[in-house]
């Protein structure tokens, strides 16, 4: 048995079986590549689900890791640390005008449910939403993470099956969809909820102006714009955030993955004053959330990001690979849709579902992931170079051709 076969048994024996992972074990990775316990070397094309737009192990980011830890990790908010002022200043700073506050957490579901609350307790506080009325609209299909309230708007039976009984409050819309929203919206709306383009559901990408009609909307009505940028957001689509695509800017961006560099879970809530300003002491907050080495950590990311011009990267580099990806010959592919270096090829029912493709190209060196049982999602590191992106265009069209 191999090391690899023995780290996979020790897995399946004692971890839960709540993920269905390919058959390949990590245990080094530099850039774009990943090494398993044998030596064998892959390209990794799902990049931790955009939390690796900086590659594996950015040396600058490894470095503000490294040195924060030899100075204090973990402080909890009851004392000021050294690291979160400036962190949240930078944040704000990148948003751009209108975002003054920042709200820091550690895994994206965190993220929305902060945002989820900021949302009700703004709506009875600034818009005298009657007390145990607030509604939030979200879309169908959506993804913002796995918590008992998240997937109580859920439109997956996989992600509620069992989960119940659900929270209240929420509503659904179909994706795109601006006259299904104008007609949800009632006086107790507080929030609408959206990913500018669904990841977790094939890469969907809105009709155009729906995100502009959205935003028209929620200032109309006064309803609080939300979106949640935590895999779109810091550059994967070809934009600083997707929201960019449109000129449309949120009331709320949920921030997470990518801004933690690739080496730290990093997440955070920015937006107004306004909006962040309805917390009191005592109200909401999180352990390890804003701790030093994370803050530490997502400067130096935002900082490699920006100097860097990773979402300039992703956006010439997309163009590239989509036309590229669209020219291959293959009576399995559907469609190729997505913006910048989040890509999803969609394979007709009669391909037997994209989970054999990802095993195949696992054999070719290349690693990524289906979603949605018929497609196959392509986000590469943004630090990715053209070279690269033409080695693996030739195993996908070896695969997609056969």
């Amino acid at each position: 048995m191999t090391r690899s076969e023995e780290i996979m048994a020790l897995t399946d024996r004692y971890g839960a079986h709540n993920y269905k992972p390919l058959p390949v074990v990590i245990d080094k990775a530099e850039g774009i590549w990943v090494w398993d316990c044998e030596g064998n070397k892959y390209l990794d094309f799902l990049s931790c689900y955009s939390a690796l737009n900086h590659g594996h192990r950015h040396p600058a980011i490894v470095a503000a890791l490294k040195a924060q830890a030899d100075k204090v990790t973990v402080t909890s908010r009851a004392f000021h640390n050294t690291e979160l002022g400036p962190f949240s200043a930078e944040l704000c700073r990148l948003c751009g005008p209108g975002m003054e506050m920042v709200l820091p957490m550690n895994s994206g579901a965190e993220a929305v449910e902060t945002a989820l609350k900021a949302a009700r307790k703004w709506g009875y506080q600034k818009k005298g939403i009657p007390a145990g009325r607030a509604e939030i609209i979200a879309c169908a299909d959506n993804f913002h993470g796995r918590t008992i309230s998240i997937v109580s708007f859920s439109t997956e039976p996989d992600y509620r099956a069992d989960f119940g009984p659900y929270t209240p409050g929420f509503e659904t819309i179909p994706y795109g969809d601006a006259a299904a929203l104008d007609r949800a919206i009632t006086p107790n709306t507080a929030a609408f909820l959206v990913e500018p383009i669904q990841g977790e559901a094939g890469v969907r990408v809105p009709p155009r102006g729906f995100l502009a009609a959205a935003r028209a909307l929620c200032t109309e009505r006064n309803v609080l714009f939300m979106a949640d940028e935590i895999q779109t957001g810091l550059g994967r689509t070809g934009k600083l955030f997707a929201c960019d695509h449109e000129g449309v800017r949120p009331d709320v961006y949920i921030l997470g993955k990518a801004l933690g560099g690739g080496v730290y879970p990093v997440s955070a809530v920015v937006a107004s004053e306004s909006v962040l300003g309805v917390f009191k002491p005592g109200e909401h907050g999180s352990t390890f959330g804003g701790n030093p080495l994370g803050a530490a950590v997502a400067r130096v990311a935002m900082k490699v990001l920006v100097e860097e011009r990773l979402a300039e990267r992703a956006a010439e580099l997309g163009d590239y690979f989509m036309s590229r990806l669209r020219r291959i010959p293959s009576k399995h592919v559907k469609e190729v849709r997505g913006r910048g270096l989040l890509i999803g090829v969609e394979l007709h029912p009669e391909a037997g579902g994209a989970r054999r493709f990802c095993e195949a190209l696992q054999a070719e060196g290349l690693l990524c992931k289906e979603t949605h049982t018929h497609v196959i999602r392509f986000a590469p590191p943004l630090v990715i170079g053209k070279d690269d992106i033409d080695w693996a265009l030739e195993r996908i069209a070896r695969v997609l051709s056969r």
